[in-house]
């Protein structure tokens, strides 16, 4: 069980042991406290079988602060001798070994490692913390140049905060210090997973095979580490191993039941996999036992909401956005809900209000006001809007590569102002650019921008053929909902092929 999900209990309010084991899926409960006076530590500590709340073991120890890593080389060695435990000669070493030498730095990691950044749903906090915790880690290796699990610490930190070449040069840093640790093989695995999204042109199947190549050394050494089990399973999604994916996030919520970036992992792949019970259930049960969100939110990532307008309740995720509390400050998720929401219910004054609230770092506006505006029917609004989004695209773009995304978003206002030639061939060239073989996360919205580019261009035969492939894929293609009431495939609706599909999409939700 990680630090994660036990520094929750850290309080001095009254605790039901017995509960509190039940959630983290364990049997034996250690508690203790640590009182410092000048130079000396008092230490207490006891082991409790929570099944029937029996003390089995406790001692108190008086030390020298110079001696607190030996006292924990002790309390672990008789935690692990009353429970009868077999420890490995590497596990044994694991225990007898000091991370440090220098106790100030040791003292900013422990700081640094109690700042939990995932459970957190405001992105400002979210930043602030984030910076703290690298403030806090750069200050511990500066003191301790030979401190890997600080430098491991330090790469998670740099990553959150998107300083992905930081990140890397910390990650490598500590691989060059300790290779035989997992802690570095994982801080490194994490890079190589999210590089891919600082840098169009890196090749994401070479760094999802180097991120694997790493997972493989960790599970070695670490077999039950959650946060490997989550990495593993977050790569696994865009490699079409979806079920191994969700077995893996499910065994990472056991290993480590309050982690908030697991709990956000295993909703998405609920999600992307249209298990939307499965996903609704583990909601109610992380609110239930207290799970590892911080603020008024049981569900701050609005999937609730999300998976309503999924299953083709719009009214029902009109209600559920309608009860956000007043200090709830919406990620762009959110805006996107209440957009779809209003499109879906064809409310287009209400849609046209969400997109005027929308924060600019979250919009694409022109893109939305072209789709109310041609839903409604009003052709030069909607060709003026997407004439503006079209040059606007090109404007940001730059030098940047021409990616998939690129050629997948211009397709379409390509296809609004009616240049079918032009739209057609940018769509394809998205798909060949990142077909579902390649992404099977982002692959079916690639392959549904295509249909929508022949709808909108009166190749309907052509439209209904590649929707047919992603209409029941897992991945982020079009859910029931989005076929069932999204005005952009009105072009379609009245053939009973589109019926079918619209049916089959439903029948693939769980």
């Amino acid at each position: 069980i990680s630090r994660t999900s036990v520094m929750k209990y850290k309080s001095d309010l009254e605790r039901n042991l017995r509960e509190i084991a039940r959630t983290l899926g364990v049997s034996h409960v250690v508690e203790g406290s640590v009182q410092r006076a000048g130079e000396r530590v008092r230490v207490n500590v006891q082991l409790v079988d929570a099944r029937n709340d029996t003390h089995i073991w406790a001692e108190h120890y008086d030390r020298d602060v110079a001696d607190v890593f030996a006292v924990q080389t002790e309390i672990a060695q008789q935690i692990a001798d009353q429970l009868k435990a077999n420890l490995s000669p590497a596990e044994k070493a694991a225990i007898a070994e000091r991370p440090t030498s220098d106790l100030v730095a040791y003292a900013y990691y422990t700081k640094a490692k109690e700042i939990d950044i995932y459970g957190n749903w405001e992105s400002a906090e979210n930043e602030k913390a984030a910076n703290q915790k690298v403030e806090l880690l750069e200050k511990a290796t500066h003191r301790d140049q030979n401190f890997a699990l600080a430098y491991c610490a330090l790469a998670k930190a740099q990553l959150d905060l998107g300083n992905f070449e930081l990140a890397k040069k910390a990650a490598d840093t500590a691989l060059r210090l300790r290779p035989d640790l997992a802690e570095p093989h994982l801080a490194l695995a994490r890079y190589y997973w999210l590089a891919t999204d600082s840098t169009i042109s890196l090749d994401r199947e070479a760094y999802y095979a180097r991120a694997r190549d790493e997972l493989a050394i960790v599970r070695r050494m670490s077999p039950n580490n959650a946060e490997a089990l989550l990495i593993d399973a977050t790569v696994g999604r865009h490699q079409n191993r979806w079920d191994a994916s969700l077995a893996n996030l499910q065994k990472a919520s056991e290993l480590d039941p309050r982690n908030g970036e697991v709990a956000y992992r295993l909703e998405q792949i609920y999600f992307e996999m249209r298990r939307y019970s499965e996903l609704e259930q583990f909601i109610r049960r992380q609110a239930a036992s207290g799970g590892p969100r911080v603020g008024a939110l049981e569900d701050p990532f609005n999937w609730l909401a999300r998976m309503k307008l999924a299953q083709g309740d719009p009214v029902a995720a009109q209600s559920l956005l309608e009860q956000l509390p007043v200090e709830y400050s919406p990620g762009e998720w959110t805006w996107d809900a209440r957009y779809k929401t209003a499109l879906y219910l064809r409310e287009y004054d209400a849609a046209n209000r969400v997109i005027a609230a929308t924060p600019a770092s979250n919009a694409n506006e022109d893109w939305a006001y072209g789709q109310v505006a041609r839903a409604r029917g009003d052709k030069q609004k909607a060709q003026s809007a997407f004439a503006a989004a079209r040059k606007k695209v090109d404007t940001t773009r730059g030098d940047k590569p021409q990616d998939a995304d690129y050629f997948a978003q211009i397709s379409g206002l390509d296809a609004g102002l009616g240049r079918k030639e032009e739209a057609i061939r940018e769509a394809r060239r998205a798909v060949e650019l990142e077909p579902i073989a390649k992404d099977a996360v982002n692959g079916p919205t690639i392959v549904a921008d295509l249909a929508l580019v022949y709808a909108w261009t009166g190749e309907r035969d052509r439209a209904l053929e590649q929707l047919e492939i992603v209409a029941t894929l897992p991945g982020y293609g079009p859910t029931y909902g989005d076929l069932r009431f999204n005005p952009c495939w009105d072009d379609l609706r009245g053939d009973k092929r589109f019926d079918k599909i619209v049916a089959a999409a439903k029948a693939a939700s769980r």
